[in-house]
């Protein structure tokens, strides 16, 4: 578990994260303005039977040397981080919440300061989390989410069981307003 470096294109690994108290990692960002800045959100999105969570956001500015957790703790499964390429104090988590049961924490989250502070941008409920996000590269306000509400019985050994609201939004404005993007949209 926990995040790994190379500088060499893979054959030598390093262990940069064992000195955090969580090992489950859900996403990893790099600030593609400034390389030194890594985002790391923690809990595993694969909902499978036997999953381990996190404890919210971690970031590096110093390429991992040294982390500082940011916050959004309670959020369990982190699914994916997007870093605006133009300011990597720009970032947005989806966190897909609670694999158990509904949790307040699901959507996205939207920081401008580094992750100092954190704005809830989309929010669908206590069912429905964040399975993907997308940024654009040559305009980073728009950014697509994957909202998935699903959830697995602790004591099933099946596929997650799924509900209403699963689908995929669309924002133009950096994340102010959404719109639900369906089968019949012809312009994304």
């Amino acid at each position: 578990g926990g995040v790994w470096k190379t500088s060499d294109a893979g054959t030598v690994w390093t262990q940069v994260f064992e000195n955090q108290p969580v090992a489950s990692i859900g996403a990893i960002a790099v600030a593609p303005l400034d390389p030194n800045t890594v985002y790391v959100g923690t809990g595993e999105s694969d909902i499978r039977s036997d999953l381990s969570s996190g404890d919210g956001v971690y970031k590096s500015t110093d390429a991992g040397k040294t982390w500082t957790h940011l916050s959004l703790d309670a959020s369990k499964q982190i699914s994916r981080i997007v870093v605006d390429p133009s300011d990597a104090n720009t970032v947005y988590v989806g966190v897909l919440g609670d694999a158990y049961g509904p949790s307040a924490e699901r959507g996205v989250y939207k920081s401008t300061d580094g992750g100092a502070s954190w704005t809830h941008v989309l929010d669908k409920g206590p069912s429905v989390g964040i399975s993907d996000l997308a940024i654009a590269a040559a305009k980073p306000n728009v950014i697509f989410a994957a909202t998935w509400n699903a959830h697995r019985p602790p004591w099933s050994t099946y596929a997650p069981l799924g509900g209403p609201g699963s689908g995929l939004y669309r924002t133009t404005d950096g994340g102010a307003s959404w719109t639900e993007l369906d089968r019949k949209s012809t312009r994304l």
